[in-house]
């Protein structure tokens, strides 16, 4: 497979390595995560909208980029690299495709070149407390009342729910005692009935449980305006979560390329015994686990960018599982090593190495174990 880079991407990489070289190191980042009352840097992100990045998964109708998943990939690669804060993710991937893919021509015009301005953030609100990394299992309701909606439910560790301006929340549209198609709705954080109660993660990020208590929604907040088709929503959303699914792979390479350097450096400078030691064959040893693991995640992340806009449903199940799988032993076998090489210090928080630990960790888990991925494609071949 060819790894090589176009003139655009490579110019797209090299601009989000600057940004996060010059404006981004981890004095800044230290400082943002213990003083910004959000957790992020709104001046941080107004720089990414100004360099284009929040208008990469826009479409090109609505003034944005129309990027692809590679594109999407080289930037998530450096935003690794430098464990931004931003909601990137939440906002600029997730949320931005939700409403590219599901929302009506009103609601893409008025919604997208907002948040490609980086004027509004949006997240999408999908996981709760009994969804076991089941995506399908939504138990949030809403009920036609009037010109309306009503929705009653809890979602649960919402990517910066607590700062979003909108929030995208996933729900059954049911009567009532029936199971409905599942619709996303586009809910102000600050309408009444929903409360939001922010916390901090194990990563340094930001999270928030939402509960909507009988919520009014007008049916200009139903994304499309009711004009999918039942069931549309529900593959709508899987082509989603798969696209973050990539998103955080590549990721994931960024941040263990980093970790990894971290680790040889230190190797090549502590010394024992009168020498480095980063001579000692034995460490030498784990430090080349550490590379090979890398290099396989870094081909399975291509390989999830590649297939996540498979038209092959099954296909694509198949290699964001595997993807995810092989990506998620990386974070957790070279994060170990790595805390380990470096010993007691390898976990204080002054040191960079834990923060990258500590994504990592949050990584492996997040939109599904890497046990519940290898699940999913073993049931896949069976």
């Amino acid at each position: 497979m060819d790894f090589g880079y176009t003139e655009e991407q490579q110019m797209l990489l090299d601009t989000t390595r600057r940004f996060v070289g010059k404006d981004y190191g981890f004095e800044a980042r230290r400082r943002i995560r213990e003083s910004a009352p959000e957790g992020f840097s709104r001046e941080a992100w107004q720089s990414l909208a100004d360099i284009g990045l929040l208008a990469l998964n826009v479409p090109e109708a609505e003034g944005g980029l129309g990027g692809s998943a590679i594109d999407t990939m080289l930037v998530m690669n450096a935003i690794g690299e430098g464990l931004l804060l931003e909601p990137y993710l939440a906002s600029a991937v997730l949320a931005t495709r939700a409403i590219a893919l599901l929302g009506s021509g009103e609601q893409g015009a008025e919604l997208l070149p907002a948040l490609a301005a980086g004027e509004k953030i949006a997240t999408l609100a999908h996981d709760e407390p009994a969804s076991r990394f089941d995506w399908r299992s939504i138990e949030t309701r809403a009920w036609r009342v009037g010109s309306g909606y009503v929705i009653t439910g809890h979602k649960s560790v919402v990517p910066h729910g607590g700062s979003a301006d909108l929030l995208l929340v996933t729900a059954r549209l049911a009567a009532v005692g029936e199971h409905g198609p599942m619709a996303v709705f586009a809910v102000p954080r600050e309408l009444a009935g929903v409360k939001t109660v922010p916390f901090n993660t194990i990563d340094g990020t930001r999270a928030a449980e939402v509960w909507l208590n009988q919520a009014f929604l007008p049916e200009s907040a139903l994304l499309g305006n009711g004009g999918h088709e039942a069931g549309d929503a529900e593959g709508a959303l899987e082509q989603i979560i798969q696209a973050g699914i990539a998103a955080v792979c590549a990721e994931a390479v960024g941040a263990l390329d980093k970790l990894l350097a971290a680790t040889v450096e230190y190797a090549r400078n502590r010394k024992q015994f009168g020498q480095p030691i980063g001579k000692f064959q034995a460490l030498q040893h784990r430090m080349a686990d550490m590379v090979l693991h890398i290099e396989q995640a870094r081909s399975m992340s291509f390989l999830a960018a590649v297939r996540c806009a498979d038209a092959d449903a099954a296909e694509r199940r198949r290699a964001l599982s595997a993807a995810k799988v092989v990506v998620g032993q990386a974070c957790r076998f070279v994060g170990q090593q790595a805390v380990q090489l470096h010993g007691g210090m390898g976990v204080t928080d002054e040191l960079d190495v834990s923060h990258y630990f500590k994504r990592l960790m949050a990584i492996e888990l997040q939109f599904g174990s890497t046990d519940t991925h290898l699940e999913a494609y073993a049931s896949q071949l069976a």
